[in-house]
C-alpha cells in the first residue's frame, strides 16, 4: 500500500495536502515537527515517502533529511521550503533529497512528483539525488529553480556541461559553482574566453608553448590545460572559437592528450571542460561555422542561464543584493530602493542581464544622494525611455510617475494643469478614432456630457 508523511508545522499546508493525498488514495500520516516524526521512527516502519518542510521548531526538515539517510538511505524525501534559493536547494540535495518543492506549490504538480517518489521507492532503495552550489547565484523564478536542481544533481558528476544563455546572466558563475561542490573542487578552476583572445594567442594560451616555439616566445609556457589539470576548464564564449582550434580541442576530448605549440613531448590530460555560449550552436554547426563533431562532444549535459526579462520577479531580489553588496566593496553606508523604484526597474528589459543591474547598483551607490533611492535618481538613459515590458503590461502609472518626477526634477510649474490637458486629449483622440468620430457615442463611452465633449474638443483644439 502507498503511504506518506506529511511533517511541516503549517496547519494550511498538511490540510491540503492530506486532502490531495486522500483523493489520491496514498495513506498518510502527519506530523506537526521533525522531531515528532523521528520520534514515531523508534516505533514505526517508514513510509514509502516522507514530504517535508525545511525550517520548523525544533529540528528542522535538513536534520530530519540526515536522519533518514543514514537509517533509511533508499526513503525518497521531497522537501518544502518557502525559502527558494540557490544555497537552499543545494543544502537539500546535498544531504540526499528525492527534490525540493518551492513555496507556494501547485498541488497537482506536488501530487504528481509524490507519485514519482513513491514510483522510485517501489521500484528500488536507489539512493536519492545530492547536489551542491553557491549562495551567489540568486533566483525564486521557476526557471532559475530549474538550474538550482540541475547544479544539485550534477554535484558528483564529471559530465562536460554546455551552458546557453545571453551575455550578463551569469554563465561563469554557474560555471563556479559546478566545480566548486565536484568531486574536482580541490583542483584549480581555470577560465578563459575564447572570443577575447587573437587566434594566433588563442593556441598557445590554451595548450601552452615551448621556448622559441615562435617570436617572442622566450621561455616555455604552460597553458591553460595544464593549469587546470586535475581540475575544471571553463571555455567561454566556446561558438566563436576559430575552425583550426576546434580540431585540435576535439582531439584533446578524444584522445585525452596534447602537445605544447612547437613541443614534441606528449602531454596527458584530466581536465573536466564546461563550456558557455550565447549564440546557438545548433545553427553555428549547419552554417558550418562550428564542427558538428565537437557540438556533440561538448553537449552532454546543457543548462540554459534565462534573461533577466524572462525572470522580472527575481529584479528586486537581485536589486537589493547588489546595493548591499556595493555599498560593503565601497565601504559606504547602504541604500535602499523605495518600492515604486524595485516596481520600475521590475519593467525593464536589462538587455545586459544581471551585470547591467550589477553596474547601475554600483552607479547609484556611488551617484545617488539621499539615503532611499527615487524613480528620479536613476540615471537619465534609465528615466527617459519607456520600454517594451511598460508598453505591454499597460502600466500607465508607472510611464507617468517617471514624468511627474522628471517635471519636478527640472523645476516646472503647472505640471498637473499640463499633464490634465494631456491626459484628456489622448483620451478624447482615442475615442473618436473608436467611434469613427461620433461625438455622442464617445462622451458616452467616456462617461462625459454631450456639451461637455464639444468644450473640451474646442479646448483643447481637437476640431
Amino acid at each position: 500500500m502507498k503511504t506518506a508523511w506529511i511533517i511541516d508545522d503549517d496547519r494550511s499546508i498538511r490540510w491540503v495536502l492530506e486532502k490531495a493525498l486522500t483523493r489520491s488514495d496514498i495513506l498518510f500520516t502527519s506530523f506537526t515537527s521533525a522531531d515528532e516524526a523521528m520520534a514515531a521512527l523508534q516505533d514505526h516502519d517508514p513510509p514509502q515517502v516522507v514530504i517535508s518542510d525545511i525550517r520548523m521548531p525544533g529540528s528542522s526538515g535538513l536534520k530530519l533529511l540526515y536522519e533518514l539517510q543514514k537509517k533509511h538511505p533508499g526513503l525518497p524525501v521531497i522537501i518544502m521550503t518557502a525559502y527558494s534559493d540557490l544555497e537552499s536547494a543545494v543544502s537539500v540535495f546535498q544531504g540526499g533529497a528525492f527534490e525540493y518543492l518551492p513555496k507556494p506549490f501547485d498541488i497537482d504538480q506536488a501530487v504528481a512528483l509524490i507519485r514519482r517518489a513513491l514510483e522510485q521507492s517501489m521500484r528500488s532503495s536507489v539512493p536519492a539525488e545530492q547536489s551542491i552550489a553557491t549562495p551567489h547565484i540568486l533566483g525564486q523564478a521557476p526557471a532559475m529553480q530549474e538550474v538550482f536542481r540541475a547544479i544539485g544533481r550534477l554535484s558528483h558528476s564529471h559530465a562536460t556541461v554546455i551552458i546557453n544563455g545571453e551575455s550578463g546572466t551569469g554563465k561563469e558563475l554557474v560555471a563556479h559553482a559546478l566545480h566548486r561542490h565536484s568531486p574536482r573542487s580541490s583542483q584549480p578552476f581555470i577560465a578563459i574566453n575564447t572570443a577575447a583572445i587573437s587566434k594566433d594567442l588563442l593556441e598557445s594560451e590554451l595548450f601552452g608553448h615551448e621556448r622559441g616555439a615562435f617570436t617572442g616566445a622566450a621561455a616555455s609556457r604552460r597553458g591553460r590545460f595544464e593549469q587546470a589539470e586535475g581540475g575544471t576548464l571553463f571555455l567561454d564564449e566556446i561558438g566563436d572559437m576559430p575552425a583550426e582550434l576546434q580540431t585540435r580541442l576535439l582531439r584533446v576530448l578524444s584522445d585525452k592528450n596534447y602537445y605544447r605549440v612547437g613541443g614534441n613531448q606528449l602531454i596527458r590530460t584530466n581536465v573536466r571542460i564546461i563550456a558557455a555560449t550565447h549564440q546557438n550552436l545548433e545553427e553555428r554547426v549547419k552554417q558550418g561555422l562550428f564542427r558538428e563533431d565537437l557540438f556533440h562532444r561538448l553537449n552532454v549535459i546543457r543548462l540554459y542561464l534565462p534573461p533577466l526579462r524572462e525572470r522580472r520577479e527575481d529584479i528586486p531580489l537581485l536589486a537589493k543584493y547588489f546595493l548591499q553588496k556595493k555599498a560593503e566593496e565601497l565601504s559606504v553606508e547602504q541604500k535602499t530602493f523605495n518600492q515604486d523604484t524595485l516596481r520600475y526597474l521590475a519593467k525593464q528589459d536589462f538587455p545586459g542581464n544581471v551585470r547591467q543591474l550589477e553596474n547601475l547598483c554600483h552607479w547609484l551607490t556611488v551617484m545617488t544622494p539621499s539615503h532611499q533611492i527615487e524613480i528620479s535618481d536613476l540615471p537619465p538613459e534609465w528615466r527617459e525611455t519607456p520600454t517594451t515590458a511598460d508598453m505591454d503590461s499597460g502600466d500607465w502609472q508607472i510611464m507617468l510617475g517617471q514624468q511627474v518626477a522628471l517635471a519636478l526634477e527640472r523645476g516646472e510649474q503647472d505640471i498637473l494643469d499640463r499633464l490634465n490637458r494631456q491626459f484628456e486629449r489622448i483620451l478624447i483622440t482615442q475615442a473618436l478614432k473608436h467611434t469613427d468620430g461620433r461625438r455622442i457615442e464617445a462622451a458616452t463611452l467616456l462617461g462625459m456630457g454631450r456639451n461637455t465633449m464639444t468644450r473640451k474638443i474646442q479646448e483643447l483644439e481637437l476640431e
